[in-house]
């Protein structure tokens, strides 16, 4: 069979090399969803998974510049990230790479999830509609190992929770008077 792959290993290829993407319409002109995304006053009050707190968050927005974060779960545990900023077209995209952190800014493995990619690849978009905001999130595995490219694939609905609780909050954020 000269080297072919088994169905099965072809489609968990394909799989592990899918972005996730998720999109949501804000009730929002798009110059605010920019700043609440780039200033860390702003980021502050909604970042995060629901229920998550940050207590830490530093922005250097420019190119290779860092955002960097510190929240704690409700069950009491600190958790740092931090975006490394790759590209940013105010106020329609932002392009960086995404990965757990400690307090320091160093780059750490997932805490919960080893085999989780160390870093990912990032892109949001923010389109205008009228006065709303349409944005589109997208993580892609970085310089990933295939197990680590098949963990991601494989951690698409918890993505998905995540990102629809950190949504939820955004949305909660700019609904404030």
């Amino acid at each position: 069979s000269h080297g072919r792959k088994s169905m099965t290993a072809e489609k968990l290829d394909a799989a592990a090399a899918r972005a996730f993407v998720i999109t949501r319409v804000f009730d929002a002109p798009r110059d605010l969803v920019w700043k609440a995304w780039t200033e860390a006053e702003r980021l502050k009050q909604w970042w995060g998974p629901k229920g998550f707190t940050v207590h830490t968050c530093k922005v250097d927005l420019r190119p290779g510049g860092v955002f960097h974060y510190g929240m704690k779960s409700p069950d009491g545990h600190d958790i740092w990230g931090k975006f490394i900023y790759r590209e940013i077209v105010a106020p329609e995209r932002l392009i960086f790479i995404v990965s757990f952190s400690d307090e320091k800014g160093g780059v750490t493995r997932h805490p919960f999830s080893p085999d989780w990619p160390l870093e990912m690849f990032s892109t949001i978009t923010f389109e205008a509609q009228g006065d709303k905001t349409k944005i589109t999130v997208r993580w892609a595995p970085h310089a990933a190992t295939e197990l680590e490219r098949k963990t991601f694939a494989e951690g698409m609905q918890s993505m998905q929770q995540g990102w629809t609780g950190t949504f939820d909050q955004f949305a909660g954020y700019l609904a404030k008077p």
